[in-house]
């Protein structure tokens, strides 16, 4: 899955000179996290979030009035609290390549250019929703976990014994396991009513399937012969 296919392309922009009054008006009419400034040519200038807006609407709020502190912040622009040094991908960039950049950064959001234009953005949500969908995580399907030595093959033998079996895979995929070099967790999800059966086939056949959390993970470490 690229960004291209995830983006949001109707995007909320505003000019450097809009006020922080508006800048949060903005955010809460259109629910929105951040807003994306652009200069007149329409290049990308700046983004700023509801965070940023939060972190400069309280410092001067213990000295000043209400009346005294909106008129203040009719003053101040969005060009003074922006981040002006922008992370941006392009809608060619991965999922998986976006969300490690957010995680690394430690940011929510990346503006998408394309050829150098403002495309579109992509946000951390959006990541978590992509994820959701590819693990096709519902209440009508079975997690099962096999915990498996890294070895060529050993998806396509899984694969084939529960395609024998009529069982049809709905979503799959691994990461190492931490603790266990060497070792994967193979998560599958299968339809609720074949959950039972595709358990038996695996078991059968000398896979050692979670069905639950175990703390202790090592008898489940196995490579059928």
């Amino acid at each position: 899955m690229y960004v291209g296919r995830v983006m949001h392309t109707e995007l909320v922009t505003v000019a450097p000179d809009t006020s922080l009054m508006k800048a949060r008006e903005i955010l809460e009419q259109r629910k929105i996290a951040h807003l994306l400034v652009v200069n007149a040519r329409g290049d990308l200038v700046g983004i700023v979030s509801d965070r940023d807006l939060k972190q400069n609407w309280a410092s001067p709020a213990v000295a000043l009035s209400k009346h005294e502190l909106n008129y203040l912040l009719n003053k101040v622009t969005v060009d003074q609290i922006m981040v002006k040094k922008i992370l941006t991908v392009s809608p060619l960039t991965t999922i998986e390549r976006a969300a490690l950049i957010m995680e690394q950064n430690r940011i929510s959001a990346l503006p998408v250019l394309d050829e150098g234009r403002l495309a579109g953005i992509i946000t951390s949500r959006d990541v978590m929703q992509v994820l959701l969908e590819a693990i096709g995580i519902d209440d009508d399907s079975r997690r099962l976990t096999v915990i498996l030595e890294d070895r060529i093959g050993f998806l396509a033998d899984m694969s084939r014994l529960l395609r024998d079996a009529e069982i049809n895979i709905r979503s799959l995929f691994a990461w190492p396991d931490k603790n266990s070099p060497g070792y994967y967790h193979l998560v599958m999800r299968v339809n609720a009513a074949d959950g039972d059966k595709a358990l038996a086939v695996l078991e059968e056949n000398g896979y050692k399937v979670l069905t639950a959390y175990t703390k202790d993970i090592a008898p489940f470490l196995s490579r059928p012969e």
